[in-house]
């Protein structure tokens, strides 16, 4: 296409240069033209088009100048052709108008007295016809007598078969106008040659006025009748201009036949404009000229106004997007503290004032972004640290089988088990459920776990220097629970507290011995049918020197003992409903004869089901201890 465009540019500078009036002209321009608007177009779909200021610019070059340099194509090109058609209006109505005269002078003649004609054709000619119809010449014919004028004139006599008739005529190759009036004893003939003077004459200083038989677009006419001169340029946009028009031309050999003439006028926009606006001949005219130069002035200021608003608010846009891509880029950079300058009371600025206030926000996240990432990575720190506190290792006796699990609901728990050997006869077991959950739960259950190490370390020193060494002193588990309530209390803010279960199993006996703080009730499985243990105290924390009782079951080979938290029963369904104790007891009791671990994954999948979703609603811990 670039070739293409770059072959027709040359083409038409050739053709305009040595063949101005040929019709390939026209041809190769449109062609180039329709070249020209694709290359624009292909150029303008690359990188000129990135920036906004670029595509404003083509929008205004595509809805203001377009259009208006088609206007203005439109208005020059229809001004030319205007002036073509004024020119031949000007040289044909006046042609016309002549040939009415002969008309007119005819019909006045026949109306004459038929012995008083001749005199009044010689009258006429002299006064009134001899200078706008050079050469003319009469022939008369009333019955026998003959009448020319002048006597030289060698006009023939027309043939047989015309009718009245006038207009154009052609005879032995010459072209004339003419009027042929019949009369009651006989024919009236007028004609004048269509001469240099006569079509000169028609319209002064139009231009060249030609009429002929053929027509050539190079040479405008072959005929014979050719008249004036083209006038001289007014300035250089003052172009040439020719048209034509085609006349019905009679023949004078064959009466009431007609054949084409041609009318044609080469001049200038300045003369058919002269001839229209003869400021010499009308003073209106002279102010209708006035007028529209008045207008075009006019027009071209309205222009500048309009380009000069049309560029201050273009800038006004473009500067606006420009510092909105300015601070996008410093956000891609990572600098949100940059602000960028506000102009003015519109949308843009409105929209300027936004993107600040994005900013602002986005600054503000972002340093909340960052704190909590840093409090997350100490919760999973404190994750780690509290999956340290749980016990590692199963306490090994030969007739006690231990298994427990604890399923936070979030990142850290605040349930609480826990297992630990004494003396390496008796096994310590404990559960607990902090009120809360998160952070703080977390942080209490440390101190829970820590304090009943602490208190169970602290009662086995004590009993092995009070003992005489061979009798142990049992463990009183509700000594070390109303220990623990009072340690909670005094360290702790009243709101915190936590039910709590503390047991210890002995070997040799088979016995559990057990305080249980507020905590549900464990459930005992024996022979497939299970109850529920005691309750000996309400929960620890909570208030000081609160009492607790101790209780004690014998666990027989084949029992299992199950502890669980509030997270197994209460997670509730769509409808409400919680799962509840006894759908869990009546789960254990039918899975009883299955393992520690298979029966603890039974119990967390059917609470998954019950709650339908995977996120739990509480921690969820259980602990087993089976007799075998």
């Amino acid at each position: 296409m670039g070739i293409a465009f770059i072959v027709l540019a040359v083409a038409y500078g050739l053709v305009r240069a040595f063949a101005p009036r040929s019709g390939w002209l026209l041809v190769i321009g449109i062609a180039l033209t329709i070249s020209g608007v694709w290359l624009a177009a292909r150029l303008l779909r690359n990188a000129a088009l990135w920036r906004l200021r670029n595509r404003l610019l083509v929008t205004y070059l595509f809805i203001a100048v377009v259009p208006i340099l088609l206007i203005v194509v439109l208005a020059v090109e229809g001004g030319k052709y205007m002036a073509q058609q004024i020119a031949i209006y000007l040289v044909s109505s006046e042609l016309d108008r002549r040939i009415d005269g002969l008309a007119d002078a005819a019909q006045s003649v026949v109306r004459t007295a038929p012995d008083s004609r001749p005199a009044v054709i010689r009258a006429m000619i002299d006064l009134f016809y001899e200078d706008r119809y050079p050469g003319i010449e009469i022939l008369m014919r009333d019955g026998d007598r003959v009448v020319r004028y002048p006597q030289t004139s060698t006009i023939p006599a027309p043939h047989d078969g015309w009718s009245n008739t006038r207009g154009p005529l052609m005879r032995d190759k010459r072209f004339y106008v003419w009027s042929y009036t019949k009369t009651a004893t006989g024919d009236i003939t007028i004609t004048a040659p269509l001469t240099r003077e006569f079509l000169e004459a028609l319209v002064p200083n139009l231009g060249v006025v030609n009429f002929g038989e053929s027509f050539d677009i190079q040479a405008r006419f072959t005929g014979p009748a050719a008249s004036g001169r083209l006038p001289a340029a007014v300035n250089r946009f003052d172009d040439e201009i020719f048209w034509f028009a085609t006349i019905p031309t009679a023949d004078w050999d064959h009466p009431g036949k007609t054949n084409a003439g041609y009318l044609g006028v080469d001049s200038r926009i300045s003369a058919v404009l002269f001839a229209v606006f003869n400021r010499k001949a009308d003073v209106a005219q002279d102010i209708l000229g006035s007028l529209l130069v008045a207008g075009l002035v006019l027009f071209v200021i309205i222009e500048i106004i309009s380009l000069i608003i049309g560029v201050t608010m273009t800038r006004t846009i473009t500067g606006a997007v420009h510092r909105l891509y300015q601070g996008t880029q410093k956000m891609i950079e990572g600098d949100f503290s940059h602000r960028i300058e506000v102009r003015g009371n519109d949308q843009l600025a409105d929209l300027s004032r936004s993107f600040n206030s994005m900013t602002e926000n986005l600054e503000r996240l972002l340093v909340v972004a960052k704190e909590k990432e840093r409090l997350q990575s100490e919760i999973e720190i404190a994750r780690e640290v509290q999956s340290q506190l749980y016990p590692r290792e199963v306490p090994h006796t030969p007739t006690l089988k231990l298994a427990a699990i604890c399923q936070p609901a979030r990142i850290v728990s605040g349930d609480y088990y826990d297992y630990e050997s004494i003396r390496d006869t008796q096994v310590a077991l404990a559960i607990g459920d902090v009120a809360g959950k998160g952070i703080s739960a977390a942080l209490l259950m440390a101190t829970l776990q820590s304090s009943l190490r602490t208190q169970l370390q602290s009662w086995l020193e004590v009993a092995a220097s009070a003992g005489n060494g061979s009798i142990p002193i049992p463990v009183s588990t509700s000594r070390l629970v109303s220990r623990l309530n009072n340690q909670l209390h005094a360290y702790t803010s009243p709101e915190k507290y936590a039910t709590f279960l503390l047991g210890v199993y002995d070997e040799p006996t088979g016995s559990f011995s057990y305080t249980n703080a507020g905590h549900l009730p464990p459930i005992l499985i024996r022979s497939g049918v299970a109850e529920r243990l005691d309750v000996n105290g309400t929960v620890v924390g909570a208030f000081p020197f609160s009492s607790y009782g101790e209780s004690r079951v014998e666990m027989k080979p084949g029992d299992l003992l199950v502890c669980f938290t509030d997270g197994i029963t209460e997670p509730e369904n769509e409808y409400g409903e919680m799962f509840g104790e006894d759908r869990l007891t009546d789960l254990i009791e039918r899975n009883a004869h299955r393992s520690e671990e298979q029966i603890i994954e039974i119990v967390l999948s059917s609470v998954r089901q019950w709650t339908a979703s995977e996120e739990l609603q509480d921690d969820m811990t259980i602990l087993m201890a089976k007799r075998v």
